[in-house]
């Protein structure tokens, strides 16, 4: 729409086109067929793990990988199809993003000629079916959105490890150089007592150097095991949390949009527009020259609006049995 209140040409077909493409990527067998060949995209990927089936059914295989190509990159362009009349809406969705960008990468040229990358691609088109699991989607949303809360996890718990096994080398390299001997072997062996494994034999091993070891592993235990990894826990809990919000209102809005007019934008249930809440069966006087562009008159949109309701209401009072006039 131009600012002088005409259509630009060929507006109207990309808007049919968007119809129909958003109407067929949309219904519910369209995405069952999608998701079922994901998952069958992925059993050919486990088949051509044995050898013995690559080298019988190569050609076969092969002919596959590029059916379940040309199948995907045509998904991908209807679902671009659904946007044709706004474009730049398709990449604002990072699933879109991601599909356009699982898809091209196959047909790079050196994607083409290295095996294991194309390998590694076609086994990014299984992180697809997030698209048609919610829950699945929440969780990587999560997992996205605590990445900030997870790289400072990291760098406390690294100076945690750090401190630690700079003091286990001090007091322990002369007796267990095994587990202390230097500060590499000291942090091997604190990592993988933050899983609590080997934790016996360790603070046995120390109490037959020094009684007061137990307070080294008591601390470390207490800090690394317990706080550290609750701190985790928590940041990933409340990042699903949010992640479980920003879907809910995605889903909100859209059966709102669902819930509209496309070609009116109003509501067919009241009529109303959801925009300004004007009834367009109400008739509006048009703004007085001079007035600010759409100000006065959505004000009087919703003058009339009320006044109907009103008007309703008052009727609907003296419909009533004994109503007074």
């Amino acid at each position: 729409m131009r600012h002088d209140g005409t259509t630009r040409p060929g507006s109207g077909g990309r808007r049919a086109l968007a119809a129909r493409c958003r109407a067929l990527t949309e219904a519910r067998w369209f995405g069952l067929t999608v998701f079922a060949l994901i998952l069958a995209n992925a059993a050919v990927l486990g088949v051509e793990t044995y050898a013995g089936v690559v080298h019988r059914w190569q050609g076969e295989l092969k002919l596959v990988e590029h059916g379940f190509l040309v199948v995907f990159t045509g998904e991908v362009l209807l679902r671009f199809g659904a946007y044709a009349d706004r474009p730049r809406a398709f990449f604002r969705d990072p699933w879109n993003v991601f599909d356009l960008a699982v898809v091209l990468c196959a047909f790079l040229p050196f994607a083409r000629e290295n095996t294991t990358v194309l390998r590694l691609l076609r086994l990014a088109r299984v992180l697809r079916t997030a698209r048609f699991l919610p829950q699945l989607r929440i969780v990587l949303v999560a997992v996205g959105r605590s990445l900030p809360g997870t790289v400072s996890f990291l760098l406390v718990g690294a100076l945690v490890l750090y401190v630690y096994a700079m003091v286990g080398w001090v007091f322990f390299a002369a007796h267990d150089p095994g587990h202390f001997g230097s500060i590499g072997r000291a942090v091997l062996t604190l990592f993988l007592l933050m899983t609590l494994d080997g934790l016996g034999d360790a603070v046995r091993a120390g109490l037959e150097i020094s009684r007061w070891s137990i307070v080294y592993y008591a601390s470390y235990v207490l800090i690394a095991s317990f706080v550290l990894v609750n701190v985790l826990i928590g940041v990933v809990i409340t990042s699903l949390d949010e992640a479980r919000t920003m879907e809910e209102r995605h889903d909100e809005e859209a059966r709102r949009r669902a819930g509209a007019d496309p070609r009116t934008g109003s509501d067919p249930r009241t009529g109303s527009d959801p925009r300004t809440g004007a009834d367009p069966r109400v008739e509006v006087a048009p703004p007085e020259p001079g007035a600010p562009d759409g100000t006065e008159h959505e004000l009087r949109a919703r003058i009339a609006t009320a006044r109907r309701a009103l008007d309703e209401l008052e009727e609907s009072l003296a419909r009533l049995p004994g109503a007074r006039r």
